[in-house]
């Protein structure tokens, strides 16, 4: 069964290019063994660019001076741009498309050193019809969407980052269902979306997936500029967190509301202080605004696209009728919604640390021809705040149990530290029972 797998963590790689124990060559050369391997099971590809790959490498072999992320391979999906690769979007009206430039996070990552692997699966625009990929804990299970080929690479240890999107829940969902760690930037945040292929200007933003939480911190910091990568995370003091069941929005599975009971459990024992909320009618409102500007947005944004319909799906269809259908004094309320609940959002966090809630309605779905339910990620997306996916939990099946951390854009290092303090526990008492268990200080 997958697992973060300490030799293809993005922290361990670093720190070994670094160290000269392994070169660029030697780095990429593994990840595409790692690739053939995995991917007749999971296809979480839509290209691999083998020989661009290893010919970066070899140049980064010699290179006098490199970046902090040197020789370190990355999937990006196919909504993304990576310049002489087609961005197909999951599509029939995109093949054969060619980028002539990166996306501003591909030419950021590059410029650190990091090498483009090739393109991962995506859903069809970003949307719900899925892929090909499969789950890599279990192939006849969902890896989620739409960010499932990124999820799916980075949980089978072929790379240790991989880029990704969200607009509604298309990179908590997949994080959550394969195991791994996911990042969603704030809205307009400083990781931008220039190059990626987008369906709602309001709520589209980057994200990242790795390993583990650290590895995160780590792919963030090289991201944002940081004069140096950041050394071992510091175990937070006494946070303060707002609880959220998210059961208002749809029905969650025992096992995930038994991992987020374990985890609060915990977080109490070690000194944490809980805030009790009553969302009962705030989050519903959220979703509510979250649909209209989605829809309202994707019809506009997909307008050329939804001249062809015999050439989309049937549920990207229903998304563009229903966003044509949208009065713009609806569109406008929803927004208005949206800007006086964040405010009201970001007053609270400036109070805790972060909500800490389920970040899927339970583990990954049976079956490949659904992608499962975004709904407790569409009030985050909604007010553009930064959403962090804990993996560590799994159920009696071995399936994986993401948690979500939400919190303040100006606060991301008090995010990361929580983050990593819940996953290491989550992981020590799955380790030690074979099953889900574990929080802030592990007791089970």
């Amino acid at each position: 069964m997958p697992s973060a797998r300490p030799e293809t963590t993005l922290s361990a790689l670093v720190a070994r290019v670094a160290a000269g124990e392994l070169s660029p060559s030697e780095v990429i050369g593994g990840a595409l063994e790692r690739l053939d391997a995995a991917e007749p099971g999971i296809r979480a590809w839509v290209r691999v660019d083998r020989d661009g790959a290893q010919g970066a490498a070899r140049r980064l072999d010699t290179a006098p001076a490199a970046g902090p992320l040197r020789g370190i391979p990355f999937g990006v999906k196919d909504i993304i741009d990576v310049r002489g690769l087609p961005t197909e979007c999951g599509s029939p009206l995109r093949r054969g498309r060619v980028a002539g430039s990166d996306a501003v996070l591909v030419d950021r990552l590059r410029r650190l050193g990091a090498v483009p692997l090739g393109k991962t699966v995506t859903t069809e625009f970003a949307y719900f019809a899925p892929g090909p990929t499969r789950n890599p804990h279990h192939l006849g299970h969902t890896p989620g969407g739409s960010s499932s080929g990124s999820a799916a690479a980075v949980a089978a240890g072929v790379v240790p980052l991989a880029l990704g999107s969200q607009t509604a829940g298309s990179l908590t969902r997949p994080a959550a269902y394969c195991g791994v760690a996911g990042f969603v930037a704030p809205v307009g945040g400083p990781l931008e979306t220039t190059g990626f292929t987008g369906l709602s200007a309001t709520l589209d933003a980057a994200g990242l997936l790795t390993p583990t939480v650290a590895d995160l911190r780590l792919a963030h910091a090289a991201l944002t500029g940081a004069d140096r990568l950041p050394g071992p995370v510091a175990p937070p003091a006494r946070p303060t967190l707002a609880v959220w069941p998210g059961t208002e929005l749809g029905e969650v599975a025992a096992d995930m509301r038994a991992a987020l009971a374990r985890t609060v459990e915990d977080a109490v024992a070690g000194g944490a202080r809980l805030v009790e909320l009553d969302w009962t009618e705030r989050t519903p409102r959220l979703v509510d605004a979250h649909i209209t500007v989605m829809a309202y947005e994707a019809a506009r944004s997909l307008a050329a696209e939804a001249a062809h319909p015999d050439r989309l799906s049937t549920p990207l269809n229903e998304l563009l009728a229903r966003g044509r259908s949208i009065a713009a004094t609806d569109y406008r309320r929803a927004l208005s919604v949206a800007e006086r609940e964040r405010a009201a959002m970001l007053a609270l966090l400036g109070d805790v640390d972060a909500v800490l809630g389920p970040a899927a309605l339970g583990p990954a779905p049976s079956g490949l021809a659904a992608t499962g339910s975004p709904v407790l990620s569409r009030p985050w997306q909604l007010l553009g705040l930064p959403a962090l996916t804990v993996p560590g939990h799994r159920n009696g099946a071995g399936l994986p149990l993401g948690l979500q951390l939400i919190g303040h854009p100006e606060r991301l290092d008090r995010l990361f530290a929580l983050g990593h303090a819940i996953e290491k526990a989550a992981r020590a008492g799955t380790d030690n029972e074979g099953t889900d268990n574990g929080g802030i200080e592990s007791r089970h």
